[in-house]
Order: C-alpha cells, then sequence, then structure tokens
C-alpha cells in the first residue's frame, strides 16, 4: 500500500475546503433567505424585496376556526400567491393567538433566531403583548406599495390597535364590528340595548349565552356590557387606572350576575369559544349567537349551517368595531415572502375578494376613495347576503375598543366576580 506523505495531505485539506467554500457560497446565492439581512430588507426597494422572495415559503399563523375564512386563504390566496410571487403560503391554525405569542416569547428567552413563525394574524391585547415583549420584527408597513397607495395611515382605526400605536409593527388586513346573530321566526323584535338584551333572556331562560372569557367573542361581550352598564366609551378611552375602575365595574359584574341563572344551562357553564355557540344556535338549543364578523350570517345561511330564517343586529348605542393586523416575528426566517404575502393581502383584488361573502365577507381596511372607479364600482355591486346589514348602518354605530390594557382585567374581573 502507497503511503500518502504530509505535504499531500495537506494539499488534499485545502482542496476539500475550498471546495466545500465554494458550494456554500453557491448555496447561500441560491437560498431566498440568505440573500440579504432583516435590516437590508427595511431599506430595500420592493424589487429586491419581491426577488428575495421567490421560492420562500411562509408559514403564517393564524385562528383556524372559520371554515370561510380558511377557505379563503387556502383556495384563494394562497394559489394566487404561488403562481404570480412564487412564495408558498402554508396556513397554521391556532385555536388562540395568544399561543403563538407565548411561543415567541419561549423563543425570544432561549435566543432561537430562526423560528417556525413567518406571519402571525394579530391585534388588541395579543399585539400589546407582543410589542411590549419586543417580540416582533420591524416598522415594515411603509415598505408595502399597497399600504402605500390604498391605507388611510392616518385614520384613528388604522394607527391604533385598541389603543396602542401600531408604529409600522403591523399591517391592517381587515375591519370588524360586533353584530348580534338571531333567528327571526324565533325573535320577532331583537332587543335595541343591553338592558332590553337581559329582560328578553330573563322572559326566555336557557335560550342565551356567551362564550367564556378570555375566548375573544366572551370578551367582547363584556366589553359591550361594560359601555351601556357604566355610562359609555369616552370614560375609558385614557391609560388604565386599576384604582379608579375597580368600583366602576360594579354595575357591570351586577348585570351579568342578574341573567346568569337565565341563561343556557342556567349558567353553570358557559360555551368554550364561539365555535361551539354557533353549533348550539344551529342546534336551535339557544336563539342567539354573536360576533365580529357582520357578514358571517348569511355566509352560514348559504352553507345550511345557520337557519334561512337568520339575521343580525346592532344596539342603538352602537357596537364594538376595530381592525385586525399581520404582523412578522423578530425571528421570521421568510421576512421577504412574509412581506410579499402581507402585500399581496393588501392589493385591491384580494381585498375585494375578502369582502364578498362568497369568500369571507369581511370588511377592507383599505381607503374606499383611493381605488379606482372600477374597483369601486366592484365593491357596490356585491350582495353581502340577506342577513348582513347595509354598510351604512354599520358605520354609524361603531365603537371604538377599550385600550387593550383594559381587556386583562376585565376578563380576570369576570372569572372572579362572574364564574364563581
Amino acid at each position: 500500500m502507497r503511503k500518502v506523505t504530509t505535504p499531500v495531505i495537506t494539499i488534499i485539506v485545502i482542496a476539500i475546503c475550498l471546495f466545500l467554500a465554494g458550494c456554500s457560497q453557491a448555496q447561500n446565492k441560491s437560498d431566498p433567505a440568505a440573500t440579504a439581512t432583516s435590516t437590508d430588507l427595511l431599506k430595500a426597494n420592493w424589487d429586491e424585496v419581491a426577488s428575495q422572495a421567490k421560492g420562500q415559503t411562509v408559514n403564517m399563523y393564524m385562528w383556524g376556526g372559520s371554515e370561510s375564512i380558511n377557505r379563503y386563504m387556502d383556495e384563494w390566496v394562497a394559489p394566487r400567491l404561488k403562481e404570480d410571487y412564487e412564495v408558498t403560503l402554508q396556513r397554521v391554525p391556532v385555536n388562540d393567538i395568544n399561543d403563538t405569542i407565548n411561543k415567541l416569547l419561549a423563543e425570544k428567552q432561549v435566543n432561537k433566531k430562526e423560528g417556525s413563525v413567518d406571519l402571525i394574524w394579530i391585534n388588541g391585547e395579543n399585539f400589546k403583548n407582543a410589542k411590549e415583549q419586543d417580540l416582533l420584527w420591524g416598522s415594515f408597513d411603509k415598505q408595502l406599495p399597497n399600504f402605500n397607495q390604498y391605507i388611510d395611515a392616518n385614520a384613528p382605526d388604522i394607527k391604533d390597535d385598541f389603543g396602542l400605536p401600531t408604529e409600522g409593527l403591523e399591517a391592517p388586513w381587515g375591519k370588524a364590528q360586533f353584530v348580534f346573530i338571531y333567528d327571526s321566526n324565533k325573535i320577532k323584535t331583537p332587543p335595541t340595548s343591553m338592558a332590553q338584551l337581559a329582560d328578553w333572556v330573563k322572559q326566555n331562560p336557557g335560550k342565551f349565552t356567551y362564550p367564556a372569557p378570555p375566548d375573544f367573542t366572551g370578551s367582547a361581550f363584556i366589553r359591550q356590557a361594560l359601555y351601556e352598564t357604566t355610562g359609555g366609551y369616552q370614560q375609558y378611552m385614557k391609560p388604565l387606572d386599576s384604582d379608579s375602575l375597580t368600583p366602576k365595574l360594579s354595575p357591570l359584574w351586577n348585570y351579568l350576575n342578574s341573567m346568569e341563572t337565565s341563561l343556557w344551562r342556567e349558567g353553570k357553564t358557559y360555551p368554550e369559544s364561539l365555535a361551539k355557540l354557533d353549533q348550539l344556535y344551529a342546534n336551535g338549543e339557544v336563539w342567539m349567537t354573536m360576533g365580529y364578523d357582520p357578514a358571517r350570517a348569511s355566509n352560514e345561511i348559504k352553507k345550511g349551517t345557520f337557519p334561512a330564517s337568520t339575521r343580525t343586529f346592532v344596539l342603538e348605542a352602537g357596537t364594538l368595531a376595530n381592525t385586525h393586523y399581520l404582523s412578522i416575528p423578530f425571528n421570521s426566517t421568510h421576512q421577504a415572502g412574509a412581506m410579499v404575502a402581507i402585500n399581496f393581502m393588501l392589493s385591491p383584488e384580494a381585498q375585494i375578494a375578502k369582502f364578498d361573502p362568497l369568500n369571507w365577507g369581511e370588511d377592507m381596511s383599505l381607503d374606499l376613495q383611493k381605488l379606482s372607479p372600477e374597483d369601486q364600482k366592484l365593491v357596490s355591486e356585491i350582495d353581502r347576503g340577506i342577513a348582513t346589514l347595509p354598510a351604512g348602518e354599520l358605520a354609524s354605530h361603531r365603537l371604538p375598543e377599550l385600550p387593550s390594557a383594559y381587556v386583562d382585567v376585565l376578563d380576570n374581573g369576570w372569572l372572579e366576580y362572574v364564574a364563581k
């Protein structure tokens, strides 16, 4: 056997190292995630962002409790994003986006720089927690061409999320408004105030309930009750002062407790989610449900889930309305792909499709006046369904959300003074 000398071994080692280095450089050039840094993307022109995004798979973490929303994402958004921009959108459904916030927090604590969450559907308390814990990537909204062209960035319900400035950390995806859903065959005249609702509940025992907070919809219901039982929302449009708030909450707890024994199952248990409440309504066990999607009732009628006699109403004093957003976590490994996905979902094409109840039926985040005359005509011609209130009626009954710091206080108070 021929002996290999030390100089020969050295040459072989050097050659291997050079070969591996060349492969690494070639791989970096072909790997979309390795061609630019996060800081570069926040300064890059859009063509550079779109180029880097090609070939990336974006993991989007979002609430997965709506069949129509999931179908819109999987069958309308994802195929077009793939075909037009070469970005693959992978929807990751979660029951509560707070679980995703906790996941990001855990990754932050162990300094995990390459996370699995690239894009997140977020607002309210979850945005507050993410912002305070520095879990979001950076101020990216002004990098998006569709944000700059079609969004009114200075609108109060755009620039603030539950009273907290967004500062570009999230881009507005859509607008929601709280509505009550009822069976018009069983309820001829729906209540027009929270006081009338309580009277109706007592007159129709077992036919009403609401999801248990901190479920998002259940939490909204008690905030709605807060406004009408304590003298309106204006007093709460300021930073939280726990000492002054506590005595104001007694009328709220008294209101909720006054009708508890008349609720479904005598208030001994509450639905754990909006999906469960919808099921109770669809089965006829309760005669009302509720939620933040004004067109959902029409969608459920078309699917045959809700009875054809289903309709919606808002209260005379108004109902809660908010904007929800899309954001990019601090350790997203496909930030360029996430930006391209968000920009596409803010396009007139995607927003008008989302506005159509055949796909979702949710209100757009775009400023209608910024759309072309052709797109404005498309919007005006969409039939949002028999159970969907007119846009003007909804808009005239919009009430601002509480600053997000109040949400936990109210949810915890409900557990202490109502659930127990």
